[in-house]
């Protein structure tokens, strides 16, 4: 049971990785505490994942809001007594398009949520995490450091990027704490966002949906997508003992279409 009576805290939990990430928390022997803004989302998947309730909590979460983090991390402490791991999912990347049409108010606003909003909740999850050390698991996004031809998400994958580099600083500047902060980078991953993009692509082109999705697979080292779950396997071996001496570190979850 790798988080064995260890208390995670999940940011971001919806229908997709978020939710998987808590699964994988629970099934492994953690207590989960889910955060989003969307308090029906929050209850659906603490039900589904843990039916008694004696696993997990949940707080509708806006990681733009400072007192809603220290809120999320306060109900953590109220409920489990500690904070083990706090893994970021939480992202606004439903905003599309390059710099020619950039809209730099809502990149401001994309900012503030994948950048500052991951180290907002980071920060009010620090006092707990210092008691006896712990790890920052971060989802970023692979389009940071090769940005895919299909879809054009500059403003997303700036934020993620700016991450990654705010990581390698936070590994630094919590080491000492025995704090460990690192990445995962999800490729194309089969979830509902890939899903949904297949379905529209081959409605759009007239084409079956198996035809779209191996024009993704035909990249890949390995004959499939990564699935939101090995993404969310990762996230929970970044968060767990197993992981004790790797930190400032990212680990592309993308079944070998990008290898370095």
């Amino acid at each position: 049971m790798l988080l064995a009576d260890k208390t995670v805290i999940v940011s971001g939990v919806g229908t997709g990785l978020g939710h998987e990430v808590a699964a994988a928390v629970v099934r492994d022997g953690g207590n989960a505490v889910l955060g989003a803004r969307t308090e029906a989302n929050l209850a659906k998947s603490a039900a589904e994942i843990d039916p008694d309730g004696t696993r997990t909590a949940y707080k509708s979460t806006d990681i733009t809001d400072e007192n809603q983090c220290e809120a999320l991390a306060a109900l953590a402490l109220e409920r489990f007594g500690r904070i083990d791991a706090v893994v970021h999912v939480a992202a606004w990347d439903s905003y599309f398009g390059g710099l020619a049409d950039a809209d730099f108010a809502t990149w401001q606003g994309v900012l503030d949520v994948n950048l500052l909003g991951t180290l907002r909740m980071t920060r009010a999850c620090l006092p707990a995490l210092k008691e006896r050390g712990g790890s920052v698991v971060i989802v970023g996004t692979q389009s940071s450091v090769a940005a895919p031809s299909e879809v054009h998400q500059a403003a997303y994958a700036a934020s993620k990027g700016a991450l990654t580099s705010a990581m390698y600083s936070l590994a630094r500047e919590l080491g000492p704490e025995r704090i460990r902060v690192n990445t995962v980078l999800p490729g194309w991953m089969w979830g509902p966002p890939v899903e949904a993009f297949v379905q529209f692509q081959a409605h759009t082109e007239g084409v079956p949906e198996d035809q779209v999705l191996a024009r993704l697979t035909d990249r890949m080292a390995l004959p499939e997508l990564a699935t939101d779950g090995d993404v969310a396997d990762a996230c929970a071996f970044l968060a767990s003992d197993r992981a004790r001496a790797i930190t400032g570190q990212s680990l592309l979850v993308n079944a070998g279409e990008l290898m370095r």
